[in-house]
């Protein structure tokens, strides 16, 4: 699907930003004259135009706000904070000593919560007791009645962050009747850019204390909690169903049984020369991968942060863990929906193989290029993914 950019990388996310509309993260002509200014394959570029539009966008609800129009500052302080997420996406070349990683995260984060303050229904920020420490989170009611609720937990990707959850499927659920929780776990948001707390592959060491907390909360019925993976999620939720059995349906968006390799895909003779520690032959390879290659560059700079870990070889070897076993697949019974792009170059065919050995009750659907759904995660049709998810927890929870 052509949007906007040759650049493969620039078109994705450009049309991420894009699909957001329907929720208020994005109004189409802010998104065209924003990216009328960024040369392809501009990461820098990139950064200053989309904050740009965000820094417009928020003086624009601020004035709403004084004014005494909440509605319209409510939609201003959710795009400004989907704009600043955007604008920090390719600071990768050292986040962890760009100042402006932090910054563009806390202004997204800011924004979103004055946004929630404005919502409907009640809004908070929450401390999810994980470890030694706390993981941050989002809860969001539907109402103030206290009746306890089917709720979505949303689970990030490899690249999202609970602000983001919100536009995701946050907002959809919340028209729906159900309550939303969002939280970033480790190597994700929060977790990564505040405290560098990297990934882990056993994330039923992580989503297990985000339910022991969602039981606690009055307002959310304990046998109607739905899982929702987005990217890297749909394994990280898979391997949690796969360990504890606690909540009625998951929705893997999308299925995938490995990450190993694929995000960016390695070549297999470079991958031979990693898998035989042959990191010193390996490691120009990907260091060429990265020059011309806008994908290859976000996603081998990208992993070795939040993988924690110190170069694109150890990286790439990490990313092995992430992978579900048959015998993990066989061990979820709760019941699975699992989706897939039908032009998903990152997990492609690997829904199949899930839905192949799952002995849970399971739908696999493959949404189509036809209808604007093929792509990862089904960027651009956020209302069809709706539809689609919220169709089957219809039938399922039922």
């Amino acid at each position: 699907m052509a949007f906007i950019f040759k650049d493969e990388a620039f078109m994705f996310e450009t049309l991420r930003a894009a699909g957001f509309a329907g929720d208020a993260g994005a109004d189409i002509g802010e998104v065209l004259v924003t990216t009328a200014q960024i040369p392809e394959g501009d990461e820098d570029a990139w950064t200053a135009a989309w904050r740009a539009t965000a820094e417009r966008t928020a003086e624009r609800g601020e004035i709403s706000l004084d004014v005494g129009d909440p509605v319209s500052a409510r939609e201003a302080f959710l795009r400004a904070s989907s704009y600043y997420r955007s604008a920090e996406f390719y600071r990768r070349k050292d986040p962890l000593h760009d100042p402006q990683v932090l910054e563009l995260s806390r202004l997204s984060k800011d924004y979103l919560v004055k946004a929630g303050a404005l919502l409907d229904g009640p809004f908070h920020e929450v401390a999810i007791p994980y470890q030694d420490t706390e993981m941050p989170g989002y809860l969001f009611l539907v109402d103030d009645s206290g009746e306890p609720r089917p709720t979505v937990v949303y689970t990030n990707g490899f690249d999202s962050t609970r602000e983001e959850g919100y536009f995701v499927i946050g907002a959809a659920a919340l028209r729906r009747g159900y309550n939303f929780l969002a939280y970033d776990g480790p190597g994700q948001g929060w977790m990564i850019r505040e405290k560098n707390v990297p990934y882990r592959p056993d994330w039923e060491h992580v989503l297990g204390p985000v339910v022991d907390y969602a039981l606690t909360v009055p307002e959310i019925d304990d046998d109607r909690i739905v899982h929702f993976g987005y990217s890297l999620g749909g394994y990280l939720v898979a391997r949690y169903a796969a360990k504890d059995h606690r909540s009625a349906a998951i929705v893997c968006n999308d299925g995938m049984t490995t990450f190993y390799a694929s995000y960016p895909p390695i070549p297999e003779a470079t991958l031979k020369l990693i898998e035989e520690g042959k990191d010193a032959e390996a490691i120009p390879r990907l260091e060429a991968m990265i020059k011309d290659d806008t994908n290859a560059r976000w996603g081998l700079q990208n992993g070795v942060w939040v993988n924690g870990v110190e170069n694109f070889a150890e990286y790439v070897r990490s990313t092995a863990d992430y992978t579900l076993s048959t015998d993990d697949i066989h061990e979820i019974r709760t019941p699975v929906l699992i989706l897939e792009g039908e032009d998903d170059k990152v997990f492609a065919g690997q829904a199949d193989k899930v839905a192949a050995e799952l002995r849970a009750p399971h739908e696999h659907v493959v949404m189509r290029d036809a209808d604007g759904a093929g792509q990862h995660c089904h960027e651009g049709a956020m209302f069809l993914l709706h539809q689609t998810v919220f169709n089957y927890l219809a039938r399922t929870l039922r």
